[in-house]
């Protein structure tokens, strides 16, 4: 049974963590997978949004302790230093994050640890009501190192990080709402259907604008407001350089856009 499943269909690339019995944990052999599709996924002209799900019922408890972490226990200086770059996830938490097109994960059970960190990598997180989110690692005696205190603190702030990883205690669903962990929260079996809604809206609009809005977002954080200022300009009048602007502008003069006012004649 292959430990990933890979798809494509309609501009949309599909990866599901299928080690429902580990509860998806990533071993040595699933990162390595990962890291072929999301790098397949950014290389493939034919697909323009991820969404990241898990089979059974979790989304992903992080890394499997029995494989994936014995060998960083005698870890050197030198051997850090040589796969630091590598992260967790395939890379999603490093390197290929800087894909520029939009990946969603899709929560649909626990989402532990590295898990975390594979769901606060992606761009928009969507939790079912069954979701439930923690980092336990303080407990096992370490903490994130893939980015999950980063991205925690700069997508929630502060005060939540501090709370999930000094009490090393979860949150649901509802929680990671109200503190912009995720989205949205649906109920469970609605979510493959709302993941794919929202790959949808972003897939209505340009490509190019939209992966220049990433950018520019992943570009931004933690910058003084002058920089920050100065590269969403940048980007932001780089863009008026696409080929597709003076088509979608006549269709909006003409009033014949499906997306004028945020409205949509289809079931987006």
């Amino acid at each position: 049974m292959a430990k990933l499943i890979y798809e494509k269909r309609a501009r949309i690339a599909y990866l599901t963590l299928n080690r429902p019995e580990a509860k998806n944990a990533i071993d040595p052999e699933l990162h390595g997978l990962l890291r072929e599709a999301w790098t397949d996924f950014r290389d493939d002209a034919a697909v323009d949004v991820a969404i990241l799900t898990g089979a059974g019922d979790a989304f992903c408890a992080g890394a499997d302790l029995k494989t994936f972490i014995p060998p960083w226990l005698d870890a050197d200086p030198l051997k850090v230093r040589a796969v630091v770059q590598d992260g967790f996830g395939g890379r999603l938490t490093r390197g290929l994050h800087r894909i520029t097109k939009p990946v969603l994960a899709a929560v649909n059970g626990w989402a532990l640890a590295g898990g975390l960190e594979l769901a606060l990598a992606c761009d928009i997180r969507i939790a079912s009501a069954r979701a439930r989110f923690g980092s336990f690692e303080a407990r096992r005696g370490y903490h994130h190192g893939d980015g999950g205190i980063v991205r925690l603190v700069n997508t929630c702030g502060a005060g939540i990080a501090l709370e999930m990883l000094l009490t090393a205690e979860p949150i649901d669903a509802s929680r990671a709402l109200a503190c912009n962990l995720v989205a949205r929260v649906v109920p469970h079996d609605a979510l493959p259907a709302e993941a794919e809604r929202v790959a949808r809206q972003i897939l209505r609009n340009d490509q190019l604008a939209v992966r220049s809005a990433k950018e520019t977002i992943l570009d931004v954080i933690g910058r003084p407001l002058d920089d920050q200022l100065r590269i969403e300009a940048l980007n932001g009048y780089s863009c008026v350089a696409n080929p597709d602007i003076p088509g979608r502008l006549k269709q909006f003069y003409d009033k014949t856009d499906r997306g004028r006012a945020g409205a949509h004649a289809t079931d987006v």
